[in-house]
């Protein structure tokens, strides 16, 4: 039974990453943080599929995972698969929504945390750079949190510089929203 109820919520989790992505973020090359922001700068500058592009950029983050955060593999390999494989398939609603930039800032932000805190919910993952910083601060000490932080501000900096600077503030707005709204969903008592 976990295990269905697990796959349900990778699903539901997934399609509200790809709604959020598709109907909110793409229409005004709006970014996330980590593996889907460079994705998504990929898409906006060579239009490049966003899920495959997920998909080979975790590439190497999931072959340092199987060596050496086996259960990590195990826990986000479903997750990324899933959500890569629904974020490419619902790219014919990307036009579907016409709202201002601010809102869709936000309300992309809130599907796409809504999603990722839901499968967080239950120890799963769509993977990316929380494994980077999880093994940087293995070898540093540095905090996680500070990290992905980190790490999300240096995707979202570049993809401002290399799209334009309505990208890069509407793009913090998101990543703010996904973060208050993952941790909203990931403390909310079961």
């Amino acid at each position: 039974m976990f295990f269905l109820k697990k796959g349900l919520v990778i699903i539901i989790g997934s399609i509200c990453i790809s709604l959020g992505i598709n109907l909110f973020l793409t229409p005004y090359q709006i970014l996330d943080g980590g593996v889907v922001g460079v994705a998504l700068i990929l898409y906006y500058l060579y239009k490049l599929k966003i899920g495959l592009m997920i998909i080979l950029l975790s590439i190497p983050i999931f072959i340092i995972a199987w060596f050496k955060y086996r259960a990590y593999f195990y826990n986000s390999v479903h997750g990324l698969i899933a959500s890569s494989f629904i974020i490419d398939l619902l790219k014919p609603l990307r036009n579907l929504i016409q709202i201002d930039a601010i809102y869709s800032a936000i309300l992309g932000g809130v599907l796409v945390g809504f999603g990722i805190g839901l499968m967080l919910r239950f120890q799963t993952s769509t993977g990316g750079t929380d494994l980077v910083a999880q093994f940087l601060c293995d070898k540093t000490g540095i905090n996680v949190g500070v990290l992905i932080f980190f790490i999300d501000s240096i995707v979202i900096v570049l993809g401002g510089l290399l799209l334009s600077s309505n990208t890069l503030i509407l793009s913090i707005i998101t990543v703010l929203v996904v973060g208050i709204t993952t941790s909203m969903i990931t403390s909310y008592s079961k």
